[in-house]
């Protein structure tokens, strides 16, 4: 079994860099400004012989009386009692401070082996760490996260107890994967309350205040035998609202999130209306092509006139998403979940559908029968046989003549009815029209034509 190393550290010491740099990714948001991590992030290690698994976690100030930073310290402490080797990181260029001598004192109790781990010392001399000694937990161990400068050795000391890997076992086909869920909305709809309340535990930080969550955290989950990586994104507001530069890196990061998922959940607010942003947000889920399920959150707290308002603004503002399921929930309640995520595996299951050949020509020659496209002119459009074109989102190609005269009412009548033939709900349809080349476009007949005139 792999160890579990927990970085831990008041604001600003590198924790994310450091995390970022033994995971040998880009999963943890990084910027030069304090308090950005909130939310325990996970990771596997690649520095070393040793597997061994990350924890990188937010400012840990142990004495604070703010309400926020309980909530971190909460997810510091969830890291701390999970982990087998606590990595303490220090700025050695601040040198020591109260705020680091407060949390020798807590891991000191923790009765975890503690590493104090000095970081950013690029340039300086061995001795530059000297004065941690007084902390009391052994010999600091000089690094720079950002330079990548001492890793091995740091790991190599860490792990120094534990084993050596042994051979790789062979795991099953998706065992270390599951769906990829991405959570996004607007901020505060509860996209930390519905993370939590699927996993059953305080795993992420779930706050009133806007803009709680500033990464993109991934949580493993199984429902019903299945296994799902639930992604808690920062919300997206208005672009001439987002002012922070951290801000739109959490945008970007949430961004990424709805482009690497296989289904995403759109989280809306019954307490407000529904905004032109969520149906931006929509939108850019629509364009990215992914598989879709629609929630709204905080259902049990509005009263059925304000209900009956909330769907007539989803059928006018969101009627381009007829095609998603939609739940109504409660994540602080845990009311609807069950369905949610029976959703969730349909939309998946129809956005990989094998769809072959000849039954999806036989559907399209029941919808020619049933309405046949309309003439352009003296031309009416000739749809032969269709085959699919790819998968998530499913892509079905017509062949036939004349087909860029086909106007888009007919191919969204297609759409609905090749999803209702083959049951794709929760997933965007797309179709692609190719006509055949007539070889002796252009000519006319006479001498040198095939069809000369008499």
């Amino acid at each position: 079994m792999r160890p579990a190393v927990a970085l831990v550290g008041r604001i600003n010491v590198g924790k994310s860099t450091l995390f970022n740099r033994l995971t040998r990714s880009r999963a943890a948001l990084v910027a030069d400004f304090p308090g950005l991590t909130r939310d325990r992030q996970y990771g596997d290690g690649h520095v070393g012989p040793k597997p061994f698994l990350v924890i990188d976690s937010g400012g840990f100030d142990p004495d604070s009386g703010q309400t926020l930073q309980r909530a971190v310290n909460e997810q510091t402490e969830a890291a701390i009692a999970e982990c087998d080797v606590l990595l303490f990181l220090v700025d050695v260029r601040a040198g020591l401070t109260a705020q680091d001598q407060r949390i020798a004192e807590r891991l000191r109790a923790s009765g975890r082996r503690v590493v104090v781990v000095a970081n950013k010392a690029e340039g300086l001399e061995p001795e530059a760490g000297a004065e941690f000694h007084e902390l009391g937990l052994g010999e600091p161990c000089l690094i720079s996260a950002a330079h990548a400068m001492g890793l091995t050795e740091l790991m190599e000391l860490a792990l120094a107890d534990f084993p050596e890997a042994g051979p790789p076992s062979e795991a099953p086909d998706g065992a270390k994967e599951g769906t990829r869920v991405a959570i996004v909305g607007r901020p505060n709809v509860g996209k930390s309350t519905l993370v939590n309340a699927l996993i059953g535990e305080r795993r992420m930080v779930a706050f009133e205040e806007p803009g709680t969550t500033r990464d993109a955290i991934e949580v493993e989950f199984e429902f019903g035998g299945s296994r799902f990586i639930l992604i808690d994104t920062a919300g997206i507001r208005r672009k001439g609202r987002v002012f922070e530069a951290v801000e739109k890196f959490s945008v970007i990061k949430t961004l990424q999130a709805v482009e690497q998922c296989n289904v995403v959940t759109l989280l809306l607010d019954a307490s407000t209306e529904i905004a032109e942003q969520d149906a931006h947000i929509a939108g850019y889920i629509l364009e990215r092509g992914r598989a879709l399920v629609m929630a709204v959150n905080k259902w049990d707290g509005v009263r059925e006139e304000q209900r009956e308002r909330i769907k007539r603004e989803m059928r006018r503002k969101l009627h381009f998403l007829d095609w998603a399921s939609l739940h109504f929930i409660s994540a602080l309640r845990g009311t609807g979940l069950q369905g949610l995520m029976r959703s969730v595996v349909a939309a998946e299951q129809a956005a990989f559908s094998r769809l072959p050949t000849p039954k999806l020509t036989r559907a399209l020659r029941a919808a020619v029968e049933r309405q046949e496209p309309p003439r352009a002119g003296n031309v009416r459009p000739k749809l032969r046989y269709a085959h699919q074109g790819g998968s998530n989102p499913p892509v079905i190609v017509i062949h036939g003549n004349a087909l860029r005269h086909v106007p888009d009412s007919y191919r969204r009548y297609l759409e609905g009815w090749f999803r209702e033939q083959f049951g794709l709900r929760g997933t965007p349809l797309r179709i692609e029209f190719r006509s055949g080349i007539n070889p002796y476009a252009g000519q006319r007949a006479g001498k040198g034509s095939p069809f000369p005139v008499d």
